[in-house]
This record gives C-alpha cells, sequence and structure tokens, in this order.
C-alpha cells in the first residue's frame, strides 16, 4: 500500500491514529529525530497526550553525495556503518572519521540549540515511540535505535509515514513494534511521498517542542 501525505503533520495525524492504544500510557514518551521527525511526532503527541522530546542523531552523509548514508551517530558514542555502501565505494577509514568528527560538532549544536538546559528525558523502563518522517536505508534510525537501547527502555515502537518494506523487515526484528503507512518496494526519496516536503527549520522544533511541553504542563 503506498500514500502520498500532504505534509508531515497530516502524516503524523493519520499515524497517530494507529498508535490509539497507547493515548495517555503511564511510562509512554513520544521522541523524534530532528529536524523533518518532529512534525511528525508532534502531531502524535497531541493525538495520544503524551511528552514530545528529541532523539539526536546525524546521518554520515558520503563525501559528495549527501543524500546517500554511509552511517549514522548518535549520542553517546552510538555509530552504525554501513559497510555496504563503505565497501562499494570504497570510502577510507580516514574520510569516515572526518565526516564523523563534523557531524558530532552539529550534533552538539542542535542539542544546545533545541534541547538548551533542559536535560534529556529519562528513558529507562519507558515506553518509546521513535518517530521520523520517512526512512530510506535504516542507518539514522539505527543508530537512534542502539542509542535507546543502552538506557533500557521497556518498550521501543518505531511509527514512520514511510519507509520500504526491506527496512520494515529489519527494524521490526530490532524493535517491539514497527508501525508504517507506506511502504514503496521503490522509495527513491522521501521526498516524493509529500506534496508538501519543505525543510523544517531549528525554529520550527523549537516551536513545535515548547507547544508540546507548554499544552502537557496544561494538562497535568
Amino acid at each position: 500500500m503506498t500514500i502520498i501525505f500532504h505534509n508531515r503533520h497530516e502524516a503524523g495525524r493519520i499515524l497517530g491514529a494507529k498508535l490509539i492504544k497507547y493515548t495517555n500510557c503511564s511510562d509512554g514518551l513520544i521522541l523524534a529525530l530532528p529536524r523533518g521527525g518532529v512534525p511528525v511526532a508532534f502531531e502524535i503527541s497531541q493525538k495520544l497526550n503524551l511528552p514530545l522530546d528529541i532523539c539526536l542523531v546525524r546521518k554520515l552523509g558520503v563525501p559528495g553525495r549527501q543524500e546517500l548514508a554511509m552511517g549514522a551517530i548518535a549520542l553517546g558514542e552510538v555509530k552504525i556503518i554501513n559497510r555496504e555502501i563503505v565497501n562499494w565505494l570504497q570510502i577510507s577509514p580516514q574520510i569516515i572519521e572526518q565526516v564523523v568528527a563534523k557531524e558530532k560538532q552539529e550534533l552538539e549544536r542542535r542539542d544546545r540549540s533545541y534541547r538548551g538546559q533542559r536535560p534529556f528525558p529519562v528513558i529507562k523502563n519507558k515506553t518509546i515511540i521513535l518517530v521520523d518522517d520517512g526512512i530510506a536505508t535504516g542507518s539514522t534510525i539505527k543508530a537512534a535505535i542502539a542509542a535507546l537501547k543502552q538506557q533500557k527502555p521497556r518498550k521501543i515502537i518505531v511509527a514512520v509515514p514511510v519507509a520500504p518494506p526491506i527496512v520494515c523487515q529489519e527494524l521490526a526484528t530490532e524493535v517491539d513494534q514497527m508501525v508504517c503507512l507506506s511502504m514503496p518496494n521503490s522509495l527513491h526519496s522521501i521526498s516524493l511521498w509529500y506534496e508538501d516536503f519543505s525543510q523544517t527549520t531549528d525554529s520550527e522544533v523549537r516551536f513545535l517542542l515548547a507547544q508540546a511541553h507548554q499544552k502537557l504542563f496544561v494538562n497535568s
């Protein structure tokens, strides 16, 4: 089944309906992969009345071909390398480390920008719903899963609007539940599955996180 979404917010509302059993889950926490995953996750958090935060991960783009991921990194010294891509393009360990060093700086910048002084939420024994706006190779989401598993959550659910079937099958073996609305065999680019795939800005991420936090505070 394939679906074209109007934008990330619409995709999040549809996903929220698929996750309705987690509404008001006492140990529930929604974590978005910035930046594109935040508008999707925001709508899910509104629907389920669950707190929203971010799980920072950076794709390791192939030099000169940034859209192609050779791996990903996450906070906590997590590093996932896609050996198939690295071997195919004969990328040296030195090049990989240069890209890792650059992306670590961006990871830390985003952490300061988005979270400010707020500490990272407690993950242990929580039911985590991990959200992105789509999955291509799976490197980024795998790095996020690896980082979360270090903190021993009770359960991890991955929820995305679009991803290839083979990636969904792989991820289903790593998490407790995999929820994907559209699984095209030929993904090509995540942007093709949205009418509006305009870039999510840093300021939009901060605004949505603040809105979600404010609503939860008012309701508590």
